[in-house]
């Protein structure tokens, strides 16, 4: 995993325009399978997910009613380890997942060690009480003061607090992903 760089401006995929590699130059041709390759692998590496696990949320947004493309990102978004990085309590959704699987985080009371746990509306996520002030918590408090809050989520920090208040919108996703291209992949 590359982490939050390839999230930002100075991903190396984004900045070069030609692929890593002995050979990367000397290829010209981008095809459409490539672009939509890219993409799936984008949205994988983003979120930290295997192919199978991938392949399955596919499966389950094209069941669901409406556009496939967002309603796979919606269920990507509600996944436990990306509330937790999305409500500030992790800086990185890789600290979140492990934040969830040594069993920091409750979910509705219970303790839940599971990071593709997904999470529904009405859902309140909080640390345990001994887990609160640890070190990389209270750093991933200070860093997300400044940031805004995704509008699904209500957020109380000094509690160590996240109330899933509706489902996420397409237009609260800020990843910069194309979702149409991977519906493309996978309908082929």
């Amino acid at each position: 995993m590359k982490g939050a760089r390839c999230e930002s401006d100075k991903c190396a995929m984004e900045r070069r325009a030609y692929p890593p590699g002995e050979h990367g130059r000397g290829r010209v041709k981008e095809t459409e399978y490539l672009l939509q390759l890219r993409e799936k692998q984008k949205a994988k590496r983003i979120y930290g997910v295997l192919e199978r696990q991938f392949r399955n949320y596919y499966g389950r947004a094209s069941r669901q009613k409406g556009i496939t493309g967002e309603n796979l990102l919606a269920l990507l978004e509600c996944r436990l380890d990306n509330v937790v990085y999305r409500g500030g309590l992790a800086s990185s959704r890789q600290d979140a997942r492990q934040l969830v699987r040594h069993g920091h985080v409750t979910v509705n009371g219970r303790k839940v060690d599971i990071p593709s746990y997904e999470v529904r509306v009405g859902d309140v996520i909080e640390l345990k009480e001994k887990s609160r002030d640890l070190v990389r918590v209270l750093q991933a408090v200070r860093l997300s003061e400044g940031r805004p809050v995704v509008p699904w989520l209500r957020v109380d920090l000094d509690k160590r607090r996240i109330e899933v208040v509706a489902k996420p919108k397409r237009e609260d996703i800020d990843i910069p992903v194309k979702e149409h291209l991977i519906v493309e992949l996978y309908s082929k």
